[in-house]
């Protein structure tokens, strides 16, 4: 008949060496445990310690990288440990704040959910751009600045677009139809004031399209650090980072005002 289990010796040296503390060893070997219910509470230490290691491993790999001061390395590491629910509350405050008073059932309050949704867990094995990303929104959502700017945009609109765009009541030009043209335009060293970068505009918004108003609304909705906020939740998510649309906004708030300085100084 085949043995319940191996000779003492060798058996206790299996144990061992899976990392079984003596007194463990003890209780299984007196039966007071079953192999099977050992096994499984040190699968579950050994998950909590593996998660632990791999981010060790991305802080250190991302402190490798970017050679950050003590102070921040100190800042990442504490943020790296975060639970999910600490850090989705970090995240849940801010946007509380920033779309407090909002209406709850206009396109504001698609943006805010939008805004909170995090992965439940930072991945087993998160990459060093995945944590640089976490440590970037946490530092983000904390600064005041951003946090004042992005409620302004919420006071200024009823909508705002993810990529730092707004569209209000009346027909909007469709800005990311053109943003490669604008691109190329920059690439190629178009200045938004020369003749050349006007007769772009012209073809992109004709003068009577209320040029006044869209660049008050560019100005209000256009933001950097909002269209980085969109970038940082798209790579913890693991979703395609969509490409940056801000400095074609620049450059069309450029040739906006140009154009509308040009003409008011017209005979």
């Amino acid at each position: 008949m085949t043995p319940t289990r191996p000779p003492g010796s060798s058996w206790v040296s299996t144990l061992r060496e899976l990392g079984l503390g003596l007194d463990v060893v003890q209780a299984v070997l007196s039966r007071a445990r079953t192999v099977a219910e050992v096994a499984a509470a040190h699968v579950a230490v050994l998950d909590v310690q593996i998660r632990t290691l791999r981010l060790r491993r991305a802080v250190l790999s991302t402190v490798a990288r970017h050679g950050p001061t003590i102070e921040e390395t100190l800042i990442m590491h504490k943020l790296a440990k975060l639970s999910a629910r600490e850090r989705q509350q970090i995240i849940d405050d801010f946007v509380d704040g920033v779309f407090a008073g909002a209406d709850q059932d206009g396109p504001a309050a698609g943006i805010a959910r939008g805004m909170r949704q995090l992965p439940a867990e930072l991945p087993d094995d998160p990459a060093p751009e995945q944590l640089s990303a976490w440590v970037e929104l946490a530092e983000l959502v904390a600064d005041e600045d951003f946090r004042q700017r992005a409620r302004s945009m919420v006071l200024a609109g009823q909508q705002a677009a993810p990529d730092g765009a707004a569209s209000g009541g009346e027909a909007q030009p469709d800005y990311r139809a053109f943003t490669d043209r604008i691109s190329q335009a920059t690439a190629a060293g178009i200045a938004p004031g020369s003749p050349e970068g006007q007769a772009l505009l012209d073809s992109i918004i004709p003068a009577a399209a209320g040029r006044p108003q869209l660049l008050a609304q560019l100005e209000t909705f256009t933001d950097a650090r909002v269209e980085r906020y969109w970038q940082l939740l798209a790579i913890l998510n693991g979703q395609p980072v969509p490409p940056s649309v801000i400095p074609a906004f620049d450059w069309l708030i450029a040739a906006l005002r140009a154009g509308l300085t040009h003409g008011a100084s017209a005979p």
